[in-house]
């Protein structure tokens, strides 16, 4: 059972007050009030880290602001799972130095799955002098005691060696729409031999079943029409807790709370994923017909060298009981391109398994070396050009299967929750379908945070659109 903690800002009154002061008195001096950018990078899991950064903030008496030259505080919150990610990280901390050397009082602070790794902090240590803060991804609670140590200190915070512990009860502010994200669980003990998270996230935790029931609750008398768990591997939630409950039964619970929502959840490790979860994937009215099952290659060999734990033959059996149990049911994927030794005949299986599985979308990428993992240290003969060709094979073969798969919902009435304004046109809207389906439509933006009836009426490659009923 991990450590459990208890976000008080009355906890650590020296604390808060000195930076409640810190602030009052800056704010008195320039007449402004004190403004945060928090910038979030990556995953659902760092967009839920995000929003209980600005949680925490807004206790401390900040407002918010997306303009980097109204802010008294910035703060990347960052994802180390590919390199482009880290790239533009380290491209924006530069574009702040002139910022900053034109108003020293401004605190610059790098937090999340990059800062966790050693070799990037002292990167940031080296390379950007000018940033005052760098913490990993368990010191959200804390990061009232590190800003008091930058505002009134004037020191440097450089704290990346927190403990796998979970901090309950801090505040959140929620994006708005009508989708709140809900962390089930952090942490990953799978250890695939490409990806960084173990390293940067800590080992498998898994939230009190009452702390995430108490939550949801929130969420739902918030208006909140859609919840997402997120979880690196939500599958083997449960993990030492006390109580015996996995994550089948952490989905019925939440179903039978009264309220008009909708329930998603990710990410599936196809190893872990089970009958009982399919099950109640169909048996549970609010939990929607639709699995994110990441593959990453259809390849045996490749699979293996991947350290993923399943062959090829589970994992298309898990597919095919998906959907036999829950007719309709829709199906999302992430797949690398170009891992270490993957060769024409490998990437050709992965082909053949998109195109027996039929997904409506997929997530996919050119294999990344992260440092630390042990595919880093595997040779990789094969030429970008080769990759890249192969990815492009990819998209298209993808681009058509979804237009096949979203011909088949023309005509038809699709539940959907509004989340912001299209790209259709003017007047439109766009969210997603309980299966997950990207849906445009006309619509007032008084409609956004709501579900919606529509009827498919054009099949895109990666959206529909439709009529509102």
């Amino acid at each position: 059972m991990p450590e459990i903690l208890q976000f008080d800002l009355s906890a650590i009154p020296d604390f808060t007050e000195a930076v409640l002061a810190e602030n009052a008195r800056l704010s008195e001096m320039t007449g402004q009030s004190r403004l945060a950018l928090v910038r979030t990078y990556g995953c659902q899991q760092n967009a839920a880290d995000g929003e209980r950064i600005k949680g925490v903030l807004s206790e401390l008496g900040y407002g918010f602001t997306e303009q980097p030259e109204e802010a008294h505080l910035i703060i990347f919150n960052t994802c180390a799972v590919r390199e482009h990610a880290e790239d533009r990280v380290f491209g924006n901390l530069g574009a702040l130095k002139k910022l900053k050397n034109r108003r020293s009082s401004l605190i610059i602070a790098v937090c999340g799955c990059m800062a966790k790794q050693p070799h990037i902090a002292e990167r940031i240590k080296k390379s950007f002098p000018y940033v005052d803060i760098v913490f990993g991804t368990n010191g959200i609670h804390r990061l009232p005691e590190y800003l008091y140590q930058a505002l009134a200190q004037r020191r440097k915070v450089c704290q990346i060696e927190e403990q796998d512990s979970i901090c309950e009860g801090m505040p959140v502010i929620r994006a708005e729409g009508g989708r709140a994200l809900l962390s089930v669980m952090y942490g990953c003990d799978n250890f695939c031999s490409y990806c960084i998270v173990p390293y940067v996230r800590g080992r498998e935790r898994s939230r009190r079943p009452e702390d995430i029931l108490a939550e949801a609750e929130q969420i739902i008398a918030a208006g909140y029409h859609e919840i997402l768990l997120l979880g690196q591997n939500v599958n083997s939630y449960g993990k030492g807790l006390d109580e015996p409950i996995n994550f089948a039964e952490l989905l019925r619970r939440i179903n039978a709370l009264p309220g008009d929502f909708r329930i998603k959840f990710m990410t599936s490790h196809p190893k872990d994923c089970t009958p009982e979860l399919i099950d109640t994937i169909a048996a549970c009215e609010k939990v929607c017909n639709y699995l994110h099952l990441p593959v990453q290659s259809g390849s045996d060999r490749i699979l293996a060298q991947m350290n993923r734990r399943y062959d090829r033959e589970k994992y298309l059996s898990l597919i095919r009981y998906a959907k036999e149990k829950v007719p309709g049911i829709s199906f999302s994927s992430d797949i690398i391109v170009g891992f270490p030794g993957e060769t024409e005949e490998d990437f050709a299986q992965t082909l053949s398994l998109v195109e027996e599985v039929e997904y409506d979308s997929l997530f996919t990428f050119i294999y990344s070396k992260r440092k630390g993992t042990k595919a880093a240290d595997l040779p990789d003969v094969t030429p970008h050009s080769e990759k890249t060709e192969r990815f492009a094979r990819l998209l298209a073969l993808q681009e058509q299967i979804s237009i096949k798969r979203h011909q088949s919902f023309l005509g038809r009435k699709l539940r959907v929750i509004a989340e912001e304004e299209g790209k259709t046109g003017p007047g439109y809207l766009t969210g997603r379908s309980d299966e997950n389906i990207i849906c445009e439509f006309p619509g007032d933006p008084s409609l956004i945070g709501k579900p919606v009836w529509i009827v498919a009426r054009e099949a895109k490659p990666f959206w529909m659109v439709g009529d509102c009923l």
